[in-house]
């Protein structure tokens, strides 16, 4: 191919590359409000939900990032708004918007009102009133903040506010589609990133009174911090987290008329010359990435097959597998994750099985396969699920497990009937057959596991209610002298993850307990961690916990559901040792060694916990909030038509004097 034509293919558009942000699975920021009323099956309101939604996942006309659409009439009548950042792709918005539509029905079931924010990607509300124009109060804040303090906190500080100050009059002076501004602040030796953003539909006022109450609950003196609200965001870092093409910075002033000719004559050139070997590098990787994969099936079955063969597992045909799930029917179907189904299925001795089928050709399938089998062959634990062999055959990816006849934590856990079955005694048998599987993986086992995705649908209940850890497809193998990693690939559910790990990808043991002390404090309550609000004023599990705890009245988190029939001490010790497990400083968190020891050892004394980690200030009294922002949304709540249930005031966290003394057993939540 000569020369010049080879130019001209490279220079042509690329349809098939796009941007696609992956998507997390669960919200960070979630709210189903049951104050606006409840809609029902079939009804004329969830029929106007199920077009709406349709609607926004189909929209393929919006290329702001900003969606506005309301259906029905009257009383039945459904308004949503969906925003994406502003500096992601409008492939990566569409993709994150129509996720939302699927999940936040799916997370809110029954309410007319929803909010669900996804982070970095995108947010999605609905209603049966009208939400356009408004601040929204609900759910508060939730504010995510480098554990590392600048040098200079005074003058970092100054330099941030006033980064912020320019930023949110940059945003406010927005148009109707689009309130976004980024920018950068020098202090010292440090380049501050900010980045600001407000629902469109705001007025310049609303935009400007948003952003100044988010930026009042950042802590200043941290390096880095994101905080997410219902109508508007703002972040900092000191290095660049944003894309700077939907922000471009202005021109530098010309200097005459040759000068400015050059100036336009590179800006056309620069940016095809740098498309034009930016594109040859794309067709070369593309070529060859196309090459490598058509190999990878045959060759990764047989390094698998070479890697996993003696770890002291059984290697099942496919073909007995195939005929104990009744050929993977539907009937046989447990369950459906991320990766792959999960069958049951009765081997011809008449044992039972439960049978995980990965997707395949998936890298992400071929990761977890050999990480469990690698794993899970080498543990014997009567709290860790058993793995009994695998498949490995034409692309197909089969984990053979011993069977769990009681599913899941979960499906006992947060089910309105099902949760009575189990005792306040179940649960702490619960509690401590987890603790010492963990205990077990982190410190006794020939091996140091680090799970990273402890949660109760991941905890399985054997016929006696023994609980079994499973699912150990994002484990990671620490070498015995190994304390602490640093990972690119975040893998996990949010609201379990611990802080250090979701913002920068540090985990170790610690991390593992940030999990097991979420996993407590919902075992205890029956509620769920994420940002919810009903007739309570829960605004998240672990807030709620803190706030209750803090004031003495911890019998309020527990699950009304077990009536009085609880031991006082044993409730209050649990919730005491989950707010100790989600500390925010690593360094604080108990190992899992030192859990087992406080929950079978009452008389050793516990220290007081510190605030926890992904604390939301809710702007009625608490630490970082303000008397501004309240107003704030008591005026945004008496448009919108809903009650204030948080006019109320607290003393503020400052007026607690916590020691970091160790208090006697009697004295486990202060007065």
């Amino acid at each position: 191919m000569n020369p010049p034509l080879l130019a001209l293919l490279i220079l042509l558009p690329l349809p098939c590359c796009r941007c696609i942000f992956a998507q997390p699975s669960e919200f960070r920021l979630l709210s189903c409000y049951d104050g606006a009323g409840n809609y029902t099956a079939g009804s004329t309101y969830r029929r106007n939900l199920d077009t709406l939604l349709s609607s926004l996942a189909a929209d393929y006309q919006t290329t702001t990032g900003f969606y506005n659409l309301s259906v029905g009439l009257g009383p039945d009548r459904v308004n949503a708004m969906g925003l994406c950042r502003a500096d992601i792709s409008l492939q990566a918005c569409r993709d994150c918007i129509s996720e939302a539509t699927t999940r936040l029905v799916f997370d809110c079931p029954v309410q007319k009102t929803a909010f669900g924010h996804y982070g970095n990607t995108c947010q999605l509300r609905y209603s049966n009133r009208s939400i356009y124009g408004s601040l929204e109060p609900d759910p508060p804040s939730l504010y995510l903040g480098n554990f590392n303090n600048a040098s200079d906190p005074v003058r970092f500080g100054d330099a941030l506010r006033a980064l912020l100050v320019r930023l949110r009059g940059s945003a406010a002076e927005g148009s109707s589609v689009r309130k976004f501004a980024t920018g950068a602040a020098r202090q010292g030796s440090l380049t501050i990133y900010g980045l600001v953003q407000c629902s469109p539909d705001l007025s310049r006022q609303l935009c400007d009174e948003c952003i100044a109450a988010a930026a009042r609950q950042i802590d200043g003196r941290r390096i880095g911090g994101q905080i997410w609200q219902p109508c508007c965001r703002v972040g900092y870092e000191t290095h660049p987290f944003y894309s700077d093409a939907e922000s471009p910075q202005p021109a530098a002033p010309g200097t005459g008329g040759r000068s400015k000719n050059t100036t336009k004559i590179a800006a056309v050139v620069i940016p095809i010359a740098g498309a034009a070997v930016l594109g040859f590098i794309f067709i070369l990787f593309f070529c060859r990435r196309s090459l490598k994969r058509s190999r990878i099936p045959i060759q990764s079955q047989r390094d698998a097959t070479d890697e996993i063969g003696n770890e002291g597992c059984l290697q099942f045909d496919f073909e007995t597998i195939r005929v104990a799930t009744n050929d993977f029917s539907q009937k046989s179907k447990l369950g459906e994750g991320g990766f792959g189904v999960v069958y049951k299925g009765t081997l011809s001795n008449g044992q039972e099985v439960a049978v995980k089928r990965l997707k395949k050709d998936s890298a992400q399938g071929h990761r977890e396969f050999k990480n469990e089998v690698k794993l899970v062959a080498k543990l014997e634990h009567r709290n860790l699920v058993k793995l009994l062999g695998f498949c490995l055959k034409g692309g197909e990816m089969l984990l053979i497990y011993e069977f769990i006849p009681n599913a899941s934590l979960d499906h006992f856990l947060f089910d309105v009937d099902k949760k009575k079955d189990l005792s306040w005694e179940r649960r702490y048998k619960i509690i401590i057959g987890v603790t010492r599987g963990m205990t077990y993986l982190h410190e006794e086992s020939r091996l140091r596991i680090i799970h990273r995705d402890l949660k109760a649908s991941n905890i399985l209940l054997d016929a006696e209610m023994v609980p079994k850890i499973s699912d150990f497809g994002m484990a990671r193998l620490f070498d015995t002298d190994e304390t602490r990693a640093i990972t690119n690939r975040i893998v996990g559910t949010y609201g379990y993850m611990a802080p250090e790990y979701a913002m920068h990808g540090q985990f170790s043991v610690k991390s593992d307990v940030f999990s097991f002390g979420v996993f407590v404090l919902e075992i205890v309550s029956s509620k769920k961690n994420k940002h919810i609000h009903g007739n309570s004023s829960m605004k998240d599990l672990l807030s709620y916990a803190w706030r209750n705890w803090r004031n003495g009245t911890y019998t309020n988190l527990v699950d009304p559901s077990l009536g009085n029939n609880f031991s006082g001490a044993e409730v209050a010790r649990c919730i005491h040792i989950g707010l100790l497990c989600v500390q925010e400083n690593v360094n604080d968190r108990p190992t899992m060694a030192a859990v087992a020891l406080m929950l079978t050892r009452q008389s050793i004394a516990l220290p007081l916990p510190s605030k926890p980690a992904f604390f939301v200030h809710t702007g009625t009294g608490d630490q970082g909030s303000s008397s501004s922002s309240r107003d704030c949304y008591r005026r945004s709540t008496s448009r919108g038509g809903i009650t204030d249930h948080n006019g109320g005031s607290s003393p503020p966290a400052e007026a607690l004097p916590l020691s970091r003394n160790e208090v006697s057993v009697s004295e486990l939540y202060p007065r």
